[in-house]
């Protein structure tokens, strides 16, 4: 560690993105108890993810899972801004942007120039970049980076993956598990540093497996789904699952195992490619491989 004392515990986190993956993870933070600030690249983009996170917030107060008090308080431990230089105090920054290799990098870079506390831990959501590329993009501070890739919904699932690089001091990985675990109550793994790590190595190919099926007409959309959740009991099919997660995530994460791998089972297929090209992105869109209107 950069101090001979031990880092205090997180109290201040920070995200940057405000979409789906940053608004959770801000949540859940802030329903922690933590100070949270979001980072969106304009106001009018910082004011849509509060707006997103109160409403997620209301339904967890519908459905029983949250009262009206802590969703009041954990509100209160929120606020979102277009100014980057506002996560200068942060003990933890987390990137939920894009995912684009060199979006993360940019951040990531801007990150280590704006958090003064040389013992910050400054962590990526990313579902497949490998993180000693973006810990080697910052230098001395590399040993502070490390992955913390969230599921989607965050508030919902308790699964984080936890990827230090070979860069990354032990001493930060531990402090990221404690926080994962003792503060967010959630439930870690170790994944390699590797593209798609754990989860997204196995769970990438078994969904462009079912969009090959739907585009060479070997099964509707329906009875592929309807086969995983009635035949295997998943809890949702892999149609639905992809328009769940964003075609164009699926797609990058896709492209960087194939990158990586150069395994035909990692290569998108071309119906994928094209209705990510086309804006159908899946439910965030309203359409993707189902119609949501």
């Amino acid at each position: 560690m950069s101090t001979t004392e031990s880092p205090a515990p997180i109290q201040r986190v920070g995200v940057v993105g405000g979409g789906q993956m940053g608004g959770g993870i801000a949540e859940v933070s802030a329903r922690a108890g933590c100070d949270v600030i979001v980072v969106e690249a304009t106001q009018e983009r910082a004011d849509a993810a509060m707006q997103r996170i109160v409403k997620s917030l209301d339904r967890g107060v519908q459905r029983g899972k949250l009262d009206q008090d802590a969703a009041d308080a954990t509100r209160a431990r929120l606020r979102t801004t277009a100014d980057i230089t506002e996560l200068r105090d942060r003990d933890l920054v987390v990137e939920a942007v894009v995912e684009q290799k060199q979006a993360k990098l940019d951040v990531v870079r801007r990150l280590a120039e704006v958090v003064e506390d040389p013992d910050a831990i400054l962590a990526s959501n990313t579902s497949s970049i490998p993180i000693v590329e973006l810990g080697a993009a910052i230098g001395d501070r590399a040993d502070h980076v490390l992955g913390l890739h969230f599921f989607n919904p965050v508030p919902v699932l308790s699964l984080v993956e936890i990827i230090p690089s070979l860069l990354t001091h032990e001493d930060v990985t531990e402090r990221a598990r404690h926080f994962v675990v003792d503060v967010l109550g959630k439930d870690p793994i170790r994944a390699p540093d590797r593209a798609g790590f754990t989860v997204n190595a196995l769970l990438i190919p078994y969904l462009l497996s079912a969009i090959r099926m739907l585009e060479q007409g070997l099964a509707s959309a329906k009875d592929i789904d309807d086969g995983m959740v009635k035949g295997c009991a998943h809890p949702m099919g892999p149609l639905a699952l992809t328009d769940l997660i964003g075609l164009d995530t699926v797609l990058g994460v896709a492209e960087t195992l194939y990158a990586e791998q150069r395994e035909q089972l990692f290569a998108p297929p071309a119906l994928l490619q094209r209705l990510v090209a086309a804006g159908r992105l899946g439910r965030k869109t309203g359409r993707g491989l189902y119609d949501y209107a």
